[in-house]
């Protein structure tokens, strides 16, 4: 398997370094020609999305990820990936996000709980963190709240968190990703 890992801006090491953990190839994102690699998946890490949704328009690569996600690629977007997927940026997915919802950076938490089809005592980091404010059909399904916010979602080819897993020890959820490439 080989992942693509947008990396303009944000915490994309971390998630490398997670899927090299699980015997996955991974390759940096940042300019058109990384994009025309081939691929099984893609990750939008954490960071600040409208900077790199700036530097997506800029750098020619909103569009053909965009087609690329619509056309069934496989897409993990985890804080500011989870904002780019959304219905007000990309629009791949059928969530609207509210930005910041934690506070700044004083309001950044640590916390476990329970993600459907991955289990219990799932370690979730929040730092800036977004939260999913409304779901827009019923294609997409809320997988984990937390103090009553959705913080993760799934619909079809695309998984979007809050909290960053790629922080954590725990690999489930990057294994969930990863079993999704082989559907």
């Amino acid at each position: 398997m080989r992942v693509a890992v947008l990396a303009l801006q944000g915490a994309f090491i971390e998630h490398e370094q997670m899927l090299q953990r699980l015997g996955a190839e991974t390759f940096e994102v940042r300019q058109l020609s990384d994009w025309q690699q081939s691929k099984d998946g893609l990750i939008l890490p954490g960071g600040e999305s409208t900077v790199q949704m700036r530097l997506l328009h800029e750098l020619g690569l909103l569009e053909p990820i965009r087609q690329a996600i619509l056309g069934g690629l496989p897409v993990f977007g985890t804080c500011a990936g989870m904002i780019l997927l959304s219905k007000d940026y990309l629009g791949t997915m059928n969530i609207r996000v509210r930005r910041n919802a934690y506070g700044r950076q004083l309001g950044s938490f640590h916390t476990t709980d329970s993600v459907k089809g991955i289990g219990s005592d799932v370690p979730m980091t929040f730092i800036r963190a977004p939260y999913i404010e409304e779901v827009l059909s019923a294609d997409c399904q809320p997988i984990a709240e937390v103090g009553g916010h959705i913080v993760a979602a799934c619909q079809g080819n695309q998984i979007a968190t809050a909290f960053h897993p790629e922080l954590d020890d725990d690999i489930r959820i990057h294994q969930y990703f990863l079993k999704s490439l082989s559907r």
